[in-house]
């Protein structure tokens, strides 16, 4: 695997380790940004404040004042080069509901129209896969996930909405996603989540991470207005949806 620095301004640097989207990037991605998290508590890697993390690269941000450029790319050499070779590390896997009818489906009968199945394939379709978190970003708590199954693939919408509601679940070329806030937005809508994907007041904000595995279960709307209802109230923990969180002896294996 090959990769290539860039620079980002005078205090970050980019590593990029490929053009596409491939979950073999993404554990070359994640695998560096673990060995830096390792190593910063210790004292390892002097300067560099913060990581952030997308599809196939890792920015690393620095303390000019601190360290220079050419001390970080030659602490983070060995680094780099392992996490080339490395393994996938298995992250946690969740099963959120999503509620695929009336008003929290607007765009599914379109899509179903436009792919030339019924609208019952293309919620079996979405709801049948397991999708890998491959990043945040966009908005705080904004997962992206793949990947879609080849039936399902659509570009864009040619107009995009003002206003996407918060929760919605969203498909896009090879992608799906949750908006966790009222948001602009320009990809399709097939249903609702009721489970908040970011809360300041957590430990976590985020409560997906890069690595994560994703499963949508459907649930009527009925449910959904429950399962929103028992979350307002402090009655339901959202950490009720994680299915498995492996153990790092788990990924050591």
């Amino acid at each position: 695997m090959s990769y290539r620095i860039l620079d980002a301004g005078d205090a970050a640097l980019t590593i990029e380790f490929g053009s596409v989207i491939d979950p073999a990037l993404l554990a070359a991605v994640n695998a560096l940004d673990a060995a830096i998290l390792r190593l910063q508590p210790a004292g390892g890697l002097p300067g560099v404040i913060e990581t952030m993390p997308t599809f196939r690269s890792l920015t690393v941000f620095f303390d000019p004042l601190v360290t220079d450029r050419d001390a970080v790319l030659a602490a983070l050499q060995p680094l780099i080069a392992a996490a080339e070779h490395g393994t996938p590390v298995d992250g946690r896997h969740w099963r959120l509901p999503v509620c695929y009818e009336g008003e929290a489906a607007p765009d599914l009968a379109e899509v179903a129209a436009t792919l030339g199945i019924g609208t019952d394939e293309v919620v079996a379709l979405h709801s049948g896969t397991e999708y890998l978190v491959y990043m945040l970003g966009f908005l705080p708590g904004f997962p992206f996930m793949g990947d879609l199954p080849e039936r399902l693939r659509l570009p864009r919408r040619a107009q995009p909405r003002v206003r996407v509601p918060a929760g919605s679940v969203a498909i896009a070329t090879g992608l799906t996603a949750i908006y966790p806030w009222e948001s602009p937005g320009g990809w399709h809508l097939l249903g609702r989540c009721p489970v908040p994907l970011f809360d300041a007041r957590r430990g976590a904000p985020s409560l997906l991470a890069a690595g994560d595995k994703v499963r949508f279960v459907p649930v009527s709307t009925e449910e959904c207005r429950a399962i929103e209802a028992g979350l307002a109230r402090g009655h339901i923990d959202p950490m009720q949806w994680l299915e498995h969180a492996p153990t790092p002896a788990e990924n050591a294996a």
